[in-house]
């Protein structure tokens, strides 16, 4: 990722009569980054990102897309790609037929329409109707139009809701493929397990308010993460517990494994002095691995008031 800026807001708001859909929203999106956008249903994502498209306008605030001021959509639309709700498309065209009537409206070279639908994974069915397909090849077919004009800046609005298990993992292998050549990519999810695998840079909103924006890995860093053991011999748990409080290493048993919570940066570090104390008293371990809470579980220490 570089330093610059794809999308930045600064106290953008949104008011529907008396709800406040969004704000005072301050966000910042570096150019090149997989950036999810995380927030429960009716947090204002869609909202927020309507407004960077030029869709609703903004009741207070500013923001710029791609260096070019909000106020002035037409200065940067042709250089973002979006998919907003659900894909509108014409049902008894085909797929490839759709994407050419978008490709003449908009001026883009229909040539790399089959290129698309392959990448899209749509290569062997782009002459079929659109209303013949499921909901999955109907979203890629969405976000292969979001690329018609190799925009620099793609916009996916919770891509993978409604999707099957195989829906959601065609969907994340697509938004990383798409993210490549520099391409900055900004989805939105409440389905936070998936945005944990493909992003590196989180905007978590709740209430139309701002929780949580930075690198992926920072956030997750952030929790508290355990040492899980098990020992090969049932006795020993006992002993392990006891052996791992002598050593200053905060201990419980849960079950038949014992639970070490640690504070440390690095967990190996805290693995290792676990193994060592074991191996000292002779204790066989069958199983030691770390858990750190998921994204999830940060997401909702935040809505709570966590740090």
């Amino acid at each position: 990722m570089t330093t610059d800026l794809a999308i930045e807001t600064h106290g953008l708001s949104k008011r529907f009569g008396r709800r406040m859909a969004v704000e005072d929203l301050d966000i910042a999106v570096p150019t090149g980054a997989v950036a999810g956008f995380v927030g429960p249903n009716g947090s204002g994502k869609t909202t927020t990102m309507a407004m960077l498209l030029g869709l609703v306008a903004p009741t207070a605030g500013s923001a710029t897309v791609l260096g070019k001021p909000l106020a002035q959509p037409s200065t940067y639309l042709r250089r973002l790609g979006a998919l907003i709700e659900y894909p509108a498309f014409y049902p008894g065209l085909s797929g490839e037929d759709n994407l050419s009537v978008l490709a003449t409206i908009g001026g883009y070279d229909r040539a790399q329409i089959p290129v698309l639908l392959d990448q899209a994974g749509l290569g062997s069915r782009g002459g079929d109707r659109f209303g013949s397909y499921s909901l999955g090849m109907k979203q890629r077919l969405g976000v292969a139009a979001a690329l018609l004009g190799d925009p620099e800046l793609v916009i996916l609005d919770e891509p993978s809701n409604g999707l099957d298990p195989v829906g959601i993992r065609e969907m994340r292998e697509l938004v990383r493929e798409i993210s490549g050549d520099g391409r900055t990519v900004f989805v939105s999810s409440h389905v936070l397990a998936e945005l944990e695998q493909v992003c590196d840079w989180l905007v978590m909103i709740d209430g139309g308010a701002l929780l949580f924006q930075g690198p992926a890995d920072e956030l997750l860093k952030r929790g508290s993460a355990s040492i899980i053991c098990a020992t090969e011999q049932t006795a020993d748990v006992q002993r392990l517990h006891q052996t791992l409080g002598a050593s200053g290493l905060p201990a419980t048993i849960d079950g038949r494994r014992v639970v070490v919570g640690i504070n440390s940066s690095d967990p190996q570090i805290a693995a290792a002095e676990v193994s060592r104390a074991a191996t000292a008293q002779g204790i066989v371990l069958t199983e030691l691995r770390c858990e750190r809470m998921s994204l999830e579980e940060q997401y909702l220490a935040l809505l709570k008031g966590g740090n």
